[in-house]
């Protein structure tokens, strides 16, 4: 593996919505008050559509397909603290890329008890008050509101 045991400082970011715009957020279960779209980190070797895939499954149960939009929006955002330990001593910020998934109606998502306790649909200026990351806030505007990501 090139990273070692270390954590790759690249991840994804997956708003789930649905045509009527209701976004799907999640409730972490560390840190507790924490709501967010799906998201995780690429594994060595892995693309990050092939992470949003995958990440998307393992959190939810659903499977995109065809359907995964690249937003081809990339952020950069600083590794905090807490988080220290997980990456190599030079890695000191992660790489964040977007992608959208439309569903036709809302579903029930099969949540990881591990990750996250609790799931909502909720209308798009909810999910933007809901969520906890401002990259998430940042996507969720920018995909469904038409307001560019640096708002």
């Amino acid at each position: 593996m090139p990273g070692g045991s270390y954590k790759r400082p690249e991840s994804v970011l997956v708003v789930v919505y649905t045509l009527a715009d209701e976004v799907l957020m999640m409730r972490r279960v560390r840190p507790k008050h924490f709501w967010q779209s799906v998201t995780g980190s690429l594994e060595w070797g892995e693309s990050a559509r092939q992470a949003a895939r995958r990440e998307l499954y393992e959190e939810t149960g659903i499977m995109a397909g065809n359907r995964l939009i690249d937003l081809h929006q990339q952020v950069n955002f600083p590794i905090l603290p807490a988080w220290r330990s997980r990456y190599a001593a030079t890695a000191h910020t992660n790489k964040e890329h977007w992608f959208g998934l439309q569903l036709p109606s809302r579903r029930i998502p099969r949540l990881q008890a591990d990750e996250h306790s609790e799931y909502r649909w909720v209308s798009s200026d909810q999910a933007l008050r809901l969520a906890s990351s401002w990259t998430n806030r940042k996507a969720i505007r920018y995909l469904l509101t038409g307001r560019s990501p640096n708002y």
